[in-house]
């Protein structure tokens, strides 16, 4: 049904709340903060020392998590990832888990946000593995695209809005939450960024000829079908969703703007269709459609804000008794980041006071969890979905924890970039939770209310990522939740999302932020919201081989290719990289560490699938050795050569003193041995009780 089937009151656009006088507001404020705030942010003696121990401990767990992340993402995407055997090629499985759930499949959604992450960080520093993931998952999309299933075909569009598919490409057929309407602008988007980068240096032809018409069929989707229904990105409820609405519609209205209330909006926009419209412009393809549409989407943005309750709702249209509240709109606005937005409140920028706001309504939902207990406001709790969830009894997600400490990441970003700091009457709960006695105004940096903010804000934004290593599997696997009663790590093991979500968060942590995507283009938009729609055409992208060679302009650095199969399950090692002038090995020693508390006289052994480890026999198992055994490291290792890119299955058993034997529970250890310059590697285990 359309959501939009006439026009509604569109949001006026209000000029900013009047500051008092910024001399005596600051002079007034930073007495009060520095009697306040500062002692209760930096503390007594004593305490002053926790958020700098804190910040170790998420230093420690980002480098130790990092290419552990990096590698099990890569482990699930086909058709070389050593947890995706049976996917095809450039498509990403939501999670190796096959039952209680299965997720080997492969989602519009969760690929293009995953790839997103993966060209961000490509654009970053050139790596021609990743290279080729992207080319690769570029070429599964336009093959996707083309496969007629439930939600329809290719030839009026409607089969975009397919969530799910098997993961050897092929239509999923079962019941599901369809259409989802996210996909498509999330795909488009990350294309996009990767079409730009070849633009950028110098490889145009690549853009216009593969990429452009993959793009193109997602954008013209958007601009049909964008005030249409559909499932939400949890697949739950039909209506329209604010995580969707924000995908669709990337964009700003300038600080300069002045917009009477009854006069029409001024903006300055670009989203999923804008930025497609500069691409076309620049590969000299027809766009206007895109900017037809695009203003009422910002406009029917706006609709989801509850002012009285400081939070945007999740979904509307739609009466499914819940209140609103949701990781989605988190989720919304980091992925919706652009620093040169600044605190931009329309596009939700991360910083923005609706923003902020929004943050504090939605982690507080979650206080209720039995691990959050204790907890005092502004302390970081682990976050769900939404307070009412019922899936798997309702427990927090890494993912949804995670975007709630990139969402501060961003946001100190811009303030030091900035140099400011504005606190409005909107924004003004959240940053009282954190400095007792904090009030409106714009602090400039060097100040001591600055310095309090940040330094509050950081701790805060660590906290969330130290309840994810605190909750993590001791071998640094995320999986999708974590037990609301006790941590433990819950359903789908391994979520790419997960790792995705991880990386991202430390990338924006050290300051390392995506290519911006905003422009200084204004126009004027209604003063209400219609249901402008531009009916597309669509055809299958038939060039999907690129060419050789897609190398910087500047020239490649000296590490270039990261391995798709060195990735493990579970894994510490890191993830291997070649240069140009290395030579790959051939075999690698392999250290297997197994931590396992053994009693005298027991033994502990690997034995798998392979020759080399005993094809499953116990009589041939390999032995490990104890010579670095502790009570509080109850270390056991041993080392066996096997063949590089090697996929292998194995399990450790303990044998006592008689020669009984006792197996670790299932699962089969999986592990592909790195096909790398490196001659050795490690993986670690913890025994499976």
């Amino acid at each position: 049904m359309e959501v939009l089937d006439q026009d509604i009151p569109g949001l006026s656009v209000n000029d900013t709340a009047s500051l008092v006088n910024p001399i005596m507001h600051f002079l007034s404020t930073a007495l009060l903060l520095g009697s306040v705030a500062i002692q209760h942010v930096l503390g007594r003696a004593g305490a002053s020392r926790q958020p700098l121990l804190l910040k170790r401990s998420v230093d420690s767990f980002i480098g130790t998590e990092t290419p552990i992340a990096l590698e099990q993402l890569l482990c699930n995407i086909g058709s070389d990832g050593c947890n995706a055997q049976g996917a095809a090629s450039g498509a990403v499985i939501a999670s190796p888990s096959k039952q209680d759930p299965d997720y080997f499949y492969t989602w519009t959604r969760d690929s293009a946000l995953v790839f997103k992450a993966t060209v961000d960080r490509f654009t970053t520093q050139y790596d021609a593995g990743l290279q080729r993931h992207i080319q690769e998952y570029i070429a599964s999309q336009a093959k996707l695209q083309g496969i007629s299933d439930p939600s329809g075909s290719l030839s009026d569009g409607q089969g975009l809005g397919e969530p799910k598919y098997n993961a050897d490409l092929t239509a999923f057929t079962g019941a599901w939450g369809r259409p989802q309407r996210d996909g498509p602008a999330l795909r488009a988007i990350a294309m996009i960024t990767y079409a730009n980068w070849l633009v950028q240096n110098g490889y145009t032809s690549t853009a216009s000829t593969i990429v452009w018409p993959v793009v193109q069929n997602d954008l013209n989707y958007v601009a049909q079908y964008w005030n249409r229904t559909g499932f939400d990105l949890w697949e739950e409820v039909n209506g329209s969703s604010f995580f969707t609405v924000a995908s669709q519609y990337r964009g700003k209205i300038p600080s300069s703007s002045k917009t009477p209330a009854s006069g029409p909006l001024w903006l300055t926009r670009r989203q999923a269709l804008i930025d497609g419209g500069n691409l076309a412009s620049t590969l000299g393809k027809p766009a206007t459609s895109y900017t037809a549409v695009a203003p009422q989407i910002l406009c029917f943005l706006q609709t989801f804000w509850d002012s009285s309750g400081g939070y945007a709702r999740a979904n509307i249209n739609v009466n499914n008794g819940r209140a609103g509240k949701d990781a989605n709109t988190i989720l919304a606005s980091i992925h919706s980041f652009d620093p040169k937005l600044g605190c931009d409140a329309a596009t939700f920028q991360p910083c923005s006071d609706k923003a902020l706001s929004n943050h504090k309504a939605t982690v507080d939902s979650f206080r209720t969890y039995k691990i959050n207990s204790g907890l005092g406001k502004g302390k970081a709790a682990a976050v769900g979905r939404y307070s009412e969830d019922v899936y798997y009894n309702g427990n927090p997600w890494y993912l949804a924890t995670l975007a709630a400490a990139e969402q501060l990441y961003d946001a100190l970003y811009v303030w030091k970039q900035a140099g400011s700091v504005a606190v409005t009457d909107t924004s003004l709960a959240f940053f009282q939770d954190l400095v007792p006695g904090a009030a409106k105004g714009t602090y400039a940096s060097g100040s001591a209310a600055f310095t309090s903010i940040v330094d509050a804000v950081s701790a805060y934004a660590d906290g969330f990522v130290n309840i994810v290593a605190t909750y993590a599997a001791a071998n640094g696997s995320l999986a999708e939740q974590f037990s609301k009663d006790d941590g433990h790590p819950m359903s789908a093991r391994d979520l790419t999302w997960s790792y995705a979500a991880f990386l991202t968060a430390a990338a924006r942590r050290a300051g390392v932020v995506p290519p911006s995507w905003a422009n200084d283009k204004a126009t004027s938009g209604p003063g209400t919201c219609s249901a402008t729609s531009v009916v597309g055409s669509y055809s299958s992208a038939t060039a999907t081989s690129f060419p050789p060679s897609q190398t910087p302009s500047t020239g490649v650095p000296p590490t270039s290719v990261t391995s798709s199969t060195t990735g493990s399950h579970p894994s510490t090692t890191t993830t291997s990289t070649t240069t140009s002038s290395c030579q790959a090995a051939t075999s690698v020693a392999v250290t297997f560490k197994e931590l396992v508390t053994t009693k005298y006289g027991q033994t502990i052994k690997i034995v798998g699938n392979t020759g080399a480890l005993g094809n499953w026999d116990t009589s041939k198992a390999v032995a490990l050795e104890a010579s670095e055994y502790t009570s509080s490291n109850p270390l056991w290792k041993g080392t066996v050569t096997l063949p590089a890119g090697q996929v292998i299955e194995y399990k450790y058993i303990n044998v006592n003193t008689d020669g009984s034997v006792t197996w670790e529970k299932d699962p089969n250890h999986t592990y592909t041995v790195p096909k790398s310059c490196a001659t050795s590697a490690t993986q670690s285990d913890k025994w499976q009780a």
